[in-house]
């Protein structure tokens, strides 16, 4: 049932997304530059809440837009109802709905869809990945200098030492194809399924990576934070790779190697 309600939820929300899609709604700035929520923002995450509440009215909850509805449960849903806002209010096909499930502190479950492209990538602990229920796998290459990797820019500290642009700049003048879809959910699904060889980023939040770090890692890839330890959705720093290529790109990423 936990299953059936997770993938319920998602498409709920995904149908809000597509009734939204290229019609005029109202758009509202959050707090920051560049941090918009949409009337269907509202309106998914509503769809979402419905389908869990009716079938699990105990669990807690953590949404981006509404925060934490506490429960004295072991279960935790993690959910961004349109991940990728600026893209969806620019009329961008590369937006998502992204719900984890969180069970005793640890991520059990997982679905990213993106409904423009009629992608559902699904994971369940242990059990693997897929996508459209075809199991996937990360891609097998073995060089950084050969990879395709993609990247997000936080909107704030851009210029920390080194921060996005530094590392950016170290991957791209060597030729490294680095690209920014503007959704890390899909961003994460899409190394899952060999399409990148890695991601990574400097400011994510727990609604961003819930679900695509758990798909990445059911794939056969490996997540972590910067310092290449266990990855936490509640810290922001992230790294996901086709784990062949994981400890360079670490290293490169931390300016303890040239490329």
């Amino acid at each position: 049932m936990l299953k059936s309600t997770l993938l319920e939820a998602a498409r709920a929300g995904a149908s809000e997304i597509m009734r939204f899609f290229n019609h005029e709604f109202t758009i509202s700035n959050k707090e920051g530059v560049n941090n918009p929520v949409t009337e269907a923002d509202h309106a998914s995450e509503k769809a979402i809440f419905e389908v869990i509440r009716r079938n699990f009215p105990d669990h807690f909850i953590l949404s981006e837009e509404t925060g934490e509805i506490k429960q004295e449960s072991a279960y935790k849903w993690i959910i961004d109802p349109i991940d990728g806002t600026i893209n969806f209010a620019h009329g961008i096909p590369l937006n998502c709905v992204s719900i984890g499930i969180e069970h005793n502190g640890e991520m059990i479950m997982g679905v990213v869809y993106n409904p423009h492209l009629n992608e559902l990538f699904f994971a369940e602990k242990g059990k693997g990945a897929t996508l459209n229920d075809k199991p996937i796998h990360v891609s097998g290459q073995t060089e950084v200098l050969h990879a395709c990797m993609v990247t997000g820019f936080p909107y704030t500290y851009i210029n920390m030492k080194n921060g996005p642009l530094e590392v950016f700049e170290r991957f791209i003048r060597k030729g490294v194809p680095v690209r920014r879809l503007g959704s890390a959910a899909i961003d994460l699904c899409w190394v899952a399924c060999g399409r990148f060889d890695a991601f990574y980023e400097h400011k994510l939040q727990a609604w961003d990576s819930a679900a695509g770090y758990l798909i990445v890692e059911e794939a056969g890839g490996r997540v972590t934070d910067f310092n290449g330890d266990k990855y936490s959705v509640y810290q922001h720093r992230l790294l996901a790779t086709n784990g062949l290529i994981h400890d360079d790109m670490l290293a490169v990423i931390r300016n303890e190697k040239q490329l």
